[in-house]
């Protein structure tokens, strides 16, 4: 109870040093610290944490509080690449298993103005093919009428 009331007064105060490390070092990265856990095993181990294991994993660290010695080296590394200025925070690498991660599209502003430019060719072109197969066209835009359509109209009429 007293470890609970001193949770509340004082959120960011953690007791373990080591639980305060990754604690530490998921704030750096801007991620949750099961999702850093994650990122730590997989950096270890090679792989991405298997399925069966992340229920043991989670309960280890969250519930019991037990540190796995890989997630401590590798909270230290960050540590002290942030440290350094090495550490590049909005790297999507860190930010793979969090789904609500945006990274922005590089050169996305420049793809964006090609595909309009392309899209008003492709229109353009169109109008204008348009407008050429219609002999002696009244308009650019549709409905094609041509100079006999009208003529024979004004005819017609009484």
């Amino acid at each position: 109870m007293a470890g609970l009331l001193a949770t509340l007064m004082r959120p960011d105060h953690e007791d373990d040093p080591d639980r305060a490390l990754v604690i530490q070092a998921a704030n750096i990265l801007q991620v949750g610290e099961f999702q850093f856990l994650q990122l730590a095993y997989s950096e270890w181990f090679g792989h991405d944490m298997p399925a069966g294991d992340v229920d043991g994993h989670f309960q280890s660290f969250i519930i019991k509080g037990w540190t796995p010695a890989w997630a401590i080296r590798h909270a230290q590394r960050i540590i002290d690449w942030d440290g350094r200025g090495l550490l590049d925070t909005r790297n999507p690498d860190f930010h793979r298993f969090d789904n609500l991660h945006y990274s922005p599209i590089p050169r996305g502003v420049r793809r964006f103005v090609l595909a309009v430019m392309c899209l008003v060719l492709v229109l353009g072109g169109g109008l204008m093919v348009g407008h050429l197969a219609a002999h002696k066209g009244t308009s650019i835009l549709p409905p094609y009428f041509d100079e006999r359509d009208l003529e024979q109209t004004a005819r017609d009429e009484p």
